[in-house]
């Protein structure tokens, strides 16, 4: 492994900003403090900083000693989760119901350690853009970023994202090309039918019934409507109907999600779940009310920055390290949001299996979105000098 001194002193204080982080965890769009320790510090490495973009977001802008040249966007994700950690080690969130549990601010301080030691050795033609975002747990927190002109005030030639990933193995990276994370979506299904007395039910349109066989009905979307090989998950989540055992009520009501790796597939499942919930509501005398939200769009690395990113990751930790054909996830991820924009790859660094957690970690798993989980310090010497030598060796192509 190939990593660089000056990095490797330095990853205690990165880590104790990780902790810090970690300790005062804050929701989307509250990443208030975050953002001020954020802006601080980039400030005080002489980095220009601008805040606002996206709301709570920072951006860093570090131009080389050499000239002007290519830009290229790093990324990390800054906000928390609505959980409550079960960890009671020294830095477990002190704000209730609020937790680090997906390893942003693994991600946060990896990326202010990146900026540091380039700070300090700015012998590159080009700009970095550093991008702390807000709100990628369910806010779009990248397409807001956007839609405040991210790009059109930092026009990057690429962007670059990266995420722990519990399971592989510790200090290893993962990577594809093409889809690599699901597109996020929702839907909420109203069956309204008429509702009576249980022991009349020749009276009623039930949709309870009716629901049931709705529920039954969409799963026959993955297994008859999309191509076998196209991946696709349906699943519902949740079904509510009804307030007492001798009531056929008014109303049921269906919830769940969809995920996909193309928007092609996306669209057939979306058509097909109107169609049949319209259909077999109608069947049974009741009427469908559908809203289909299309959140996050799939995440779809980009074939050259992917050989780029591969060639610095196995040059950082040996090719044997390095796995360019990683299983695609079902889960979503809104840096999907600026790969639509921008040329890019996003990877993921082996969290490993949770052996990393000292005493006080709780008693689950250390998954993501799981209240045990605590970020693996051991990768922050690993990541930062992953974003140092992609960018050195981005902005070397001028």
């Amino acid at each position: 492994m190939h990593l660089l001194p000056e990095i490797l002193d330095s990853a205690e204080a990165i880590r104790d900003i990780r902790r810090n982080i970690h300790a005062h965890p804050e929701l989307r769009f509250e990443e208030n403090r975050t953002s001020d320790l954020v802006a601080e510090a980039l400030s005080s490495w002489g980095i220009a900083v601008y805040r606002g973009m996206g709301k709570t977001g920072v951006v860093g802008r570090l131009d080389g000693d050499l000239g002007p040249g290519r830009m290229i966007g790093l990324r990390a994700d800054m906000d928390a989760l609505p959980l409550q950690e079960h960890n009671n080690f020294e830095h477990t969130s002190r704000n209730a119901g609020k937790m680090h549990a997906c390893g942003h601010d693994g991600h946060t301080a990896m990326l202010l350690g990146a900026a540091q030691y380039l700070a300090n050795h700015r012998d590159f033609k080009g700009s970095v853009i550093f991008i702390f975002q807000p709100a990628e747990e369910g806010g779009a927190g990248a397409n807001e970023m956007i839609k405040d002109g991210l790009f059109q005030q930092f026009p990057c030639d690429a962007v670059f994202g990266l995420h722990n990933w519990p399971g592989l193995a510790e200090g290893h990276f993962g990577v594809t090309s093409g889809p690599m994370m699901a597109s996020s979506n929702t839907f909420e299904i109203t069956i309204t039918g008429k509702g009576g007395h249980a022991a009349l039910p020749h009276n009623s349109a039930d949709p309870v019934l009716t629901g049931a066989q709705v529920v039954l009905a969409l799963q026959s979307i993955i297994t008859r409507n999309k191509r076998p090989v196209d991946a696709a998950v349906l699943s519902v989540t949740q079904f509510h109907a009804g307030e007492t055992s001798n009531v056929i009520p008014d109303s049921a009501f269906i919830g769940g999600t969809v995920r996909t790796f193309t928007l092609e597939v996306l669209d057939l499942l979306e058509q097909r779940l109107r169609e049949i919930a319209h259909s077999v509501a109608g069947a049974f005398d009741c009427h469908a009310e559908i809203v289909f939200s299309r959140n996050y769009p799939p995440l779809i690395n980009h074939d050259a920055e992917v050989e780029f990113a591969s060639v610095v990751m196995s040059e950082l930790v040996g090719k044997q390290k390095v796995n360019t054909n990683i299983d695609p996830t079902m889960g979503a991820e809104d840096f999907a949001f600026m790969l639509l924009e921008k040329p890019g790859c996003y990877v993921f660094l082996g969290n490993g299996d949770g052996d990393h957690r000292a005493v006080g970690h709780g008693m689950g798993p250390c998954h993501l979105h799981n209240p045990s989980y605590d970020f693996n310090d051991a990768l922050i010497p690993v990541g930062v000098s992953y974003w140092v030598k992609l960018a050195q060796r981005y902005l070397e192509k001028n």
